[in-house]
């Protein structure tokens, strides 16, 4: 533990707990005074039977059976206040597979992108809302570059207002801001197996896990027309609603 001298000497700071079987970085964290060493308070007051922990102290426990330490490390100290919450999020931008359940001040919209992507975020034309259509924009993460890959993500399954995508104009596939794909619904059903049988067994799965929500909805459909691509395809997000595209839906023109 740090004494009162060292804590006040560290001020704020960032810190990573490492899994000292492998070197990873598990969790990172903000704090001030012994935070870095509170994780290891919290592991020790759990009971075995418990059902629910946390991967954090999941991984804290099983380093403990293994006899070993957890190796704490102070990243940078000594940080002002309005520069800490940035600073934690970048360093956890940093360590894929954190344990952390929340991810970094504004890391969706500021995090790591390609250099590509970020002159799309700031060159790409600004798509407008103000078109007079009905339209639904729903993120995606992109796997593929074809078409079909884009269309599979963006018409199956989502928590979604019956009525609103029901009377739609279109739907907007969004990955990062920019639209990367327009498309036309021509009809919408429940994400059962019997609706959407090319993807059965992912429908009965999220079924399965949560019978007391509501089914979520697909759709089935085809591209937009050429002169509808014009107006919103590879057009971005406006700067002030870039810190919206991590929502999974969002409704334009209602």
């Amino acid at each position: 533990m740090f004494s009162n001298y060292v804590a006040e000497c560290l001020g704020n700071y960032v810190y990573r707990l490492i899994d000292p079987r492998n070197g990873e970085t598990f969790y990172v964290g903000k704090g001030r005074g012994n935070r870095v060493f509170q994780h290891i308070t919290a592991e020790l007051k759990l009971d075995d039977d418990e059902d629910e922990i946390s991967a954090k102290l999941t991984r804290i426990r099983e380093i403990r059976r293994a006899n070993l330490d957890i190796l704490h490390v102070i990243h940078r100290h000594a940080i002002p206040d309005e520069a800490v919450f940035e600073v934690e999020a970048a360093v956890m931008d940093c360590f894929p597979g954190l344990t952390n359940i929340q991810g970094g001040v504004r890391s969706g919209e500021n995090g790591p992108m390609h250099s590509s992507e970020i002159i799309d975020r700031f060159e790409l034309p600004e798509l407008s809302p103000k078109t007079g259509h009905k339209l639904i924009l729903i993120n995606i993460n992109r796997v593929g570059e074809s078409d079909r890959n884009i269309y599979s993500q963006v018409r199956f399954a989502w928590r979604i207002d019956e009525a609103k995508a029901k009377t739609s104009d279109y739907i907007l596939a969004m990955e990062r801001g920019v639209c990367i794909g327009v498309f036309v619904a021509e009809e919408w059903n429940q994400a059962t197996p019997e609706n959407f049988p090319e993807f059965a067994e992912v429908a009965a799965e999220a079924i399965a896990a949560a019978p007391e929500k509501p089914l979520r909805w697909g759709f089935k459909g085809q591209e937009a027309p050429q002169n509808i691509q014009q107006l919103y395809f590879r057009k971005r997000a406006a700067r002030d609603d870039l810190k919206h595209y991590r929502y999974p839906i969002r409704y334009w023109g209602y």
